[in-house]
Order: C-alpha cells, then structure tokens, then sequence
C-alpha cells in the first residue's frame, strides 16, 4: 500500500467516513447513555464503570453481562455470555481480511478495539470488493473517530448521571429502542433474518431458565442455524458450479 501523504485526519477518506457515521451517532450515543447508566444502576462504582467503559467498549457485551454481574453470577457465565454476544466479531474479522491483512500486526490489533456493528456496515457498503486500497483504513479511522467519542461522551455522561435520573424516565426502553436500530441496520439478507426470528424465539422459549441463560441459548442458536444454512447454500452453488462445467 503506498504511504499516505496526507495527515490521517485530513485525508479525504477520513473526512467521509466521519461524515457517514454522522447520521447513527445520534443512536449510538443514546445506547451509550443508557449503558452508562446501566452499569451504576447494577452495582458498579463510578471507577469500575468508567473503566469498563474504556476497557471493554462493547454495548451489547456490557448490557448482557450487566443483569449476570448484578445477580451474582459465576464468573464463567458471564465471561461465556459475554463472548456468545460477541462471537459476530470473528465473521467481521474474517470479511475485514481481504482488505486489511497486509498492515501492520499492532494496527491490526489496535483496529480491532476500535471495531463496532456499524463501522462495519459502513465499511462493506463503501468497499464492496474484497481488495485493499490506500483509502480505507482512513475511512476506517474517519468512523471510529465519530462512533468511539459519541459512544464514550454518552456512556461517561451516563455514569456522572445514572444517580440523579428518574427511574420514571424510562431510559431502559430508549435503550431497547437503540439496540434495535443497531440490529435493523444489520438485517441485510435472510439468513439475517431468520437467524434474528431464531433468536427471538429462543431467548422467549428459554427464559425460564436462571442466571439470564436464556441469552446465551438465543444466540447458540442463532449461530448454528445461521452456519447450517450458508453450508446448504454454499453447498449448493457448489454444485451449480459444477454442473455448468460439465461438457
């Protein structure tokens, strides 16, 4: 990749990939408050939240081990619903190779914190081939400066505020409603969507179950009706492949 000339924050792609993650921030920093606020109202002192804030910059992860740290569940339960949550992060990493595998192992690495949903969403749709250009890590960066310091201003401002907001207030459905926007902007195909009904009706089947189990069982098997289906679906292409190259 030649070396850019540019500034980072004053190439062009920086520029407009700030520019696109605009428009979600407004959604993004509502998720933010309310995981902020989340974290104090289950225990957490200001210092930890802060820290887990920083640390850990998972929304979804936050708010799913939030309710097991709160009550009192094993480390291990939270640790596996927490990476349960997250395991989408790998398919990420896998389509994010073609483009990004050539830098450096430390930007990789510092990439991957910085990673969210919809820096992804963006990325794919500006990039639809899987080739590396000299425009997309600061496309990449332009994204994250927006997403990371709207998520991080909101949740920090949850934490300074989470004592002194109503409880009438209802912030725990805005954050429903976020996380549901965040999702809406991820239903691209319908292996998405069956895998988001399977989901659904799984975590609601399964919510008898203790410790918020429930959770980790939606996206089991969210995960492995997903996988069935793009290994019927490959399968078959395959095959449809070697049909036309039979004489």
């Amino acid at each position: 990749m030649p070396p850019i000339s540019l500034p980072l924050h004053r190439h062009p792609a920086f520029l407009q990939g700030a520019r696109d993650m605009v428009p979600l921030t407004l959604g993004l920093s509502a998720w933010g408050l309310v995981t902020g606020i989340a974290m104090v109202k289950s225990g957490l002192s200001a210092g930890m939240a802060v820290a887990m804030s920083l640390l850990v910059f998972a929304g979804s992860a936050q708010l799913t081990a939030l309710p097991l740290i709160a009550s009192g569940a094993p480390v291990w339960v939270v640790w596996a619903a927490a990476c349960c949550v997250n395991l989408r992060f790998v398919i990420f990493s896998a389509m994010w190779r073609p483009y990004l595998a050539q830098l450096p192992v430390g930007q990789r690495a510092l990439m991957a914190y910085f990673c969210a949903d919809l820096n992804y969403v963006l990325f794919m749709k500006r990039f639809p081939e899987p080739r590396p250009a000299p425009e997309q890590p600061p496309y990449f960066w332009g994204g994250v400066a927006m997403n990371w310091s709207g998520w991080q201003a909101a949740s920090l401002a949850g934490i300074a505020l989470a004592n002194v907001i109503p409880a009438e207030w209802g912030l725990g459905f805005a954050g429903v409603l976020a996380l549901s926007a965040v999702l809406a902007s991820m239903l691209k195909d319908h292996i998405t969507w069956i895998a988001a009904g399977v989901a659904g009706t799984a975590a609601v089947a399964a919510f008898a179950l203790p410790l918020k189990l429930n959770i980790v069982v939606a996206i089991a098997a969210a995960v492995a009706v997903a996988l069935v289906i793009e290994a019927a679906e490959a399968a078959q292409r395959q095959a449809r492949r070697e049909a036309e190259e039979q004489p």
